[in-house]
């Protein structure tokens, strides 16, 4: 689609011409798919209660390698859920750090890790509230991470579309403004990732330039950046903390993209697995 035209399309009309010229016979079927009810996983983190998160982002969160993990940091986290996978699962002598940029959304993130985790695993969880596109500016914080899981807040349109005042304010600028945000925290976290780390960049965004998009600029500016195949795990190995098969998803450029109309409501989500090497 010609800049000019995206120029011009606003709200439901915009959105739906700009996803219908994306996903083409597809859109339909896909808008359908997001109209639904999501497909949820039950975790059971130990804690006085189960937590509740689309089968994607377990899928996602399990991707990222936590074995001989040490230093690991959730740069996105609240409301939790991807916080609550990584603790549940990271190694005896491993620490996990869940960043949340808004107040707000960190207490719920606190409750989070209080109401589902157990005691022992939540004295190696600490929780701050600090802008993730500026952490990598403290010294300490420069390659001190050996695992770091970056889950991006994006255009996430399955919300705008359940919400009419959201959808009437949509316009392409939006991609391009959250792109240059995206790509303000992987850069971030990219400087905070130690020699040898693993990281996991995801989003629920459906339009590509949130996605591959980012991903392709730090590969450009970062030689020693390399993607990785994210294998689907096994779900035996964790049928203490969910009973569900998990969505496969289907690859792209750099990642996987789990789309709701093929993965039986999971979705839309995004990630790919870096290393750097």
């Amino acid at each position: 689609m010609k800049q000019n035209a995206m120029q011009k399309l606003r709200g439901a009309e915009g959105f739906a011409s700009y996803y219908s010229e994306l996903f083409g016979d597809r859109w339909q079927n896909l808008k359908a798919s997001l109209s639904a009810s999501a497909d949820y996983v039950e975790w059971k983190g130990g804690g006085l209660e189960s937590y509740y998160l689309d089968s994607a982002s377990v899928r996602a969160a399990l991707s990222l390698p936590l074995e001989n993990a040490e230093n690991i940091l959730d740069l996105c986290a609240a409301p939790g859920g991807k916080t609550l996978v990584l603790a549940s699962l990271m190694p005896e002598n491993a620490r996990l750090t869940s960043n949340e940029r808004s107040f707000d959304r960190k207490k719920r993130l606190d409750r989070t890790i209080e109401s589902c985790l157990s005691p022992e695993i939540q004295s190696r969880v600490s929780t701050s509230c600090s802008d993730g596109a500026t952490l990598c500016k403290k010294a300490e914080n420069l390659e001190s991470f050996d695992r770091i899981l970056l889950d991006a807040p994006c255009s996430s349109e399955r919300h705008v579309l359940a919400d009419p005042k959201y959808l009437a304010d949509w316009s392409p600028s939006r991609i391009k403004t959250l792109a240059m945000q995206q790509w303000a925290l992987l850069s971030s976290a990219w400087r905070m990732l130690a020699s040898g780390g693993f990281l996991l960049y995801s989003t629920c965004a459906l339009n590509p330039a949130e996605n591959d998009g980012v991903v392709s600029r730090l590969l450009k500016k970062f030689p020693q950046a390399q993607v990785l195949p994210p294998k689907l795990p096994e779900n035996s190995l964790y049928s203490d903390f969910y009973s569900k098969k998990l969505p496969e998803g289907e690859k792209t450029e750099f990642g996987v993209h789990v789309l709701p109309d093929s993965a039986c409501g999971a979705g839309p989500l995004y990630f790919c697995l870096l290393k750097k090497i």
